[in-house]
C-alpha cells in the first residue's frame, strides 16, 4: 500500500479555535477591509473593516444568547451565499454554539430530516418562503424553538434583543471552544440515501486554513488577495474559503445571484476564484459561442489552440520558443484577454474542485494567464485534501496531498486519507462512522492513482464502477467528464452494468443550444426537436469519438441516448453541489436504458 505524506507547515495551533482566528485578525489589522459588501443603491462595493465586522458579529451573538442559545446548541442557516450568512456563522461560533448549514434549495423532507437529526433549536432562513416551509415542520420538531427570516430583518432583531447581554459574556463563550470541539454539522448532499451529518471540529478548520495560508500564500495571502464567493456557503468548499480569508488577510465578497455573476466579477475583480469545473466549461463554451461562425469562430479556435500549446510548452525544459511566444501574444491581444475579463480581469488563480477539470481546459486557462489549481476533497476532509500548489502543479492531476495530509491507496485503488483535517464522525450514525474511519484513516470511496511524483489522479467512484457482461470494470467519470465538455452537452450518465457494452444517457444544454444551432446554420428549435435532429446527433457522435480516444474499446461508449429532460436540483437529479444522483437517474430512465440494448 503506497502512502504519500506532505509535511505540516504549521505548529503551535492545537489550542486555537475559529473565534481565535477572528480575534487575531482584529488585533493584527483592525481597520483594514475584511469584507466588501455590495450596496443595494449604487451597486458599489463598500469595505467593512475587521473592527466593524467583529462588532456586528458580537451584537448578533448577544441576540442569540438573549434567545436562550447555550454553548453546544445547534443553529441552522438556510440561505443563499450572502454577507449575512458569514455574519451569522461567526456569531453562532462567538455564542459557543454549532452552526448547521441547509441548502436553500432543499425540499421540506430534507429540511425536516436535517433539523431533526441535528437537534436544531433555532432556524435562521433567508426568505419568507423558507420561513413558511420551516414553520410547517414545527409539529415534527419539538426541539425547534424559533424561526427567524433574514429578509424580514432577522439580524437587526437579534441585535435589538441582545442589547442587555454584556460583551464579556460573548468573550467568555468565544473562548469555550477547544481544538477538538464541534464547530458545525454539514449534511452531505446525498447522491444515495439520506444525507449524513458530517461533524467537523474547530481544529479541522483551524488546521486546514492555517496550512492553506502557508501552502497557498501566493494565492490567498498576498496584500492584494481578494475573492468573490458564489458557491453555496452550505457547501464545505465555500465554507473553508470563508474561514481561510480570516487568517490569510484576503478580502471576501459575496454574490447571491449567479445571474449577476459576470457583472459582479467585473466590479469586484477577485484575484482568486473558486468553482466547480462546470463553470469553467461554461465560460469557455460561451466565449466560443459568442464568436458565432466564420472567421471569428476560426479565430477563437486558433487562439484557444495557441493558449493550450503555450501552456503545454511551459512544462518543457526549454519552454515556449520565440515563434510560439509571438503567436501567443497575438492570440492574447485578439481573443484571450476577453476570456480573462469574463472572470473579472484581475484573477491570477482559480481553485477547481468537485469533479475533474480535464487537461484541455487546464492548459487553456493557464495559457491565458489564469493558473487553475485543481484539487480534491470531501465534506469529511473539511474541503481540500490534495491540491496543485503554485510551485507544484501537474495539469490533469489534483496535486499532491495538502500540507499536513497523508494519502494512500488501498489494494483496490480506494483513496484513504489521514490528517488533522479529517472529520471526527457522522452525527448519530456510529455504524457509518466505523465503516468510514479505520485506524485514523478515512476511506473516501473514491478511486485514484498516484504518479511517481506523488500526484493524485481521480479515476472514479468505487460505488459507481460499471461491470459489463464481459466482466470489464469501467469507471464512468473520465468518459462522462470528457463528453460533458462539448457545448451541446449538459449532463452525461454512462450505463452498461451487466450489459454487453458501455452507453450513455445525455441531456442537452438549453442555454447553449440556440447559439450552437446558429453557428452551424441550423434553424431554431427546442431541446425536444434537437434531440432527434440528425446534425445534432452527428455532432454528439463526433464528441463521443473524441471522448473514446482516451480509453480502450472495451471501455468506450458505443451508443448515446439523448434525453429531453435535463438534470436539475429542482427535479431531484442533481445535488446542490451539482453532482448527478445516478441512482435516481437510472431508476427514472430505465426504459431509455433498455431501449439502448434492445435487439
Amino acid at each position: 500500500m503506497r502512502e504519500i505524506v506532505t509535511p505540516s507547515l504549521i505548529a503551535g495551533h492545537e489550542e486555537v479555535s475559529i473565534p481565535d482566528l477572528l480575534a487575531a485578525r482584529l488585533a493584527r489589522s483592525p481597520d483594514a477591509p475584511l469584507i466588501e459588501r455590495k450596496s443595494e443603491l449604487g451597486g458599489t462595493w463598500q469595505p467593512i473593516s475587521a473592527r466593524a465586522f467583529v462588532a456586528e458579529v458580537t451584537a448578533v451573538a448577544k441576540g442569540l444568547v438573549a434567545r436562550g442559545i447555550s454553548p453546544g446548541d445547534r443553529v441552522s442557516i438556510m440561505s443563499r451565499t450572502r454577507y449575512e450568512w458569514t455574519v451569522l456563522d461567526f456569531a453562532v461560533w462567538a455564542a459557543g454554539a454549532v452552526s448547521v448549514p441547509v441548502y436553500e434549495t432543499s425540499s421540506a423532507d430534507q429540511v425536516g430530516w436535517i433539523l431533526a437529526d441535528a437537534e436544531v433549536r433555532l432556524a435562521i432562513v433567508e426568505t419568507t418562503a423558507h420561513g413558511s416551509l420551516t414553520e410547517g415542520l414545527r409539529a415534527g420538531l419539538p426541539g425547534l424553538e424559533g424561526v427567524l427570516v433574514i429578509d424580514d430583518g432577522a439580524l437587526a432583531d437579534l441585535v435589538q434583543e441582545g442589547t442587555q447581554v454584556q460583551t464579556h459574556e460573548i468573550t467568555r463563550r468565544s473562548a469555550l471552544a477547544g481544538f477538538d470541539d464541534l464547530a458545525t454539522i454539514i449534511y452531505t448532499s446525498g447522491t444515495t440515501g439520506r444525507p449524513k451529518g458530517v461533524e467537523l471540529t474547530h481544529g479541522n478548520f483551524v488546521s486546514l486554513t492555517l496550512e492553506g495560508v502557508q501552502g497557498l500564500r501566493e494565492v490567498c495571502a498576498m496584500p492584494h488577495s481578494r475573492t468573490l464567493l458564489f458557491m453555496p456557503l452550505a457547501h464545505v468548499f465555500a465554507r473553508f474559503i470563508q474561514v481561510l480569508c480570516i487568517p490569510s488577510g484576503a478580502v471576501l465578497g459575496h454574490t447571491p445571484d449567479t445571474r449577476n455573476l459576470l457583472a459582479d466579477l467585473g466590479s469586484f475583480r477577485p484575484t482568486f476564484v473558486l468553482s466547480v469545473p462546470r463553470v469553467f466549461e461554461k465560460v469557455y463554451n460561451s466565449s466560443e459561442q459568442k464568436a458565432a461562425g466564420g472567421v471569428r469562430l476560426r479565430l477563437f479556435r486558433w487562439a484557444a489552440k495557441t493558449s493550450i500549446d503555450y501552456s503545454r510548452a511551459l512544462d518543457l525544459d526549454e519552454g515556449p520558443d520565440l515563434l510560439l511566444r509571438a503567436r501567443h501574444a497575438l492570440a492574447d491581444r485578439l481573443v484571450l484577454h476577453k476570456v480573462r475579463n469574463a472572470l473579472g480581469g484581475a484573477a491570477e488563480y482559480a481553485v477547481s474542485g468537485g469533479a475533474p477539470l480535464g487537461e484541455r481546459l487546464g492548459h487553456f486557462y493557464r495559457g491565458l494567464g489564469l493558473r487553475v489549481l485543481e484539487g480534491y476533497g470531501l465534506t469529511e476532509t473539511t474541503a481540500p485534501t490534495a491540491v496543485n500548489l503554485p510551485a507544484k502543479t501537474t495539469i490533469g492531476t489534483v496535486g499532491p496531498p495538502f500540507p499536513g495530509a497523508s494519502i494512500r491507496l488501498a489494494d483496490d485503488g480506494e483513496i484513504e486519507v489521514a490528517g488533522a483535517h479529517v472529520f471526527r464522525g457522522y452525527h448519530n450514525n456510529p455504524d457509518a462512522t466505523a465503516e468510514a474511519l479505520r485506524d485514523g484513516w478515512f476511506r473516501t470511496g473514491d478511486l485514484g492513482s498516484l504518479d511517481e511524483d506523488g500526484y493524485l489522479r481521480i479515476t472514479g467512484r468505487k460505488k459507481e464502477i460499471i461491470v459489463t457482461a464481459g466482466g470489464k470494470n469501467v469507471a464512468p467519470a473520465p468518459l462522462e467528464d470528457r463528453l460533458r465538455g462539448h457545448p451541446l452537452v449538459s449532463q452525461v450518465v454512462a450505463v452498461g452494468d451487466g450489459r454487453p457494452f458501455i452507453a450513455a444517457l445525455v441531456t442537452l444544454d438549453a442555454e447553449m443550444l440556440p447559439g450552437w444551432l446558429t453557428t452551424h446554420g441550423l434553424p431554431a428549435m427546442d431541446v425536444r426537436a434537437a434531440a432527434r435532429h440528425p446534425e445534432v446527433l452527428a455532432a454528439l457522435d463526433r464528441a463521443v469519438e473524441r471522448a473514446n480516444s482516451a480509453v480502450s474499446r472495451a471501455e468506450s461508449i458505443r451508443k448515446v441516448r439523448v434525453l429531453v429532460t435535463d438534470f436539475t436540483e429542482t427535479n431531484g437529479y442533481l445535488t446542490p453541489s451539482l453532482k448527478v444522483r445516478r441512482r435516481e437517474v437510472l431508476a427514472s430512465f430505465a426504459d431509455e436504458v433498455d431501449a439502448i440494448y434492445a435487439p
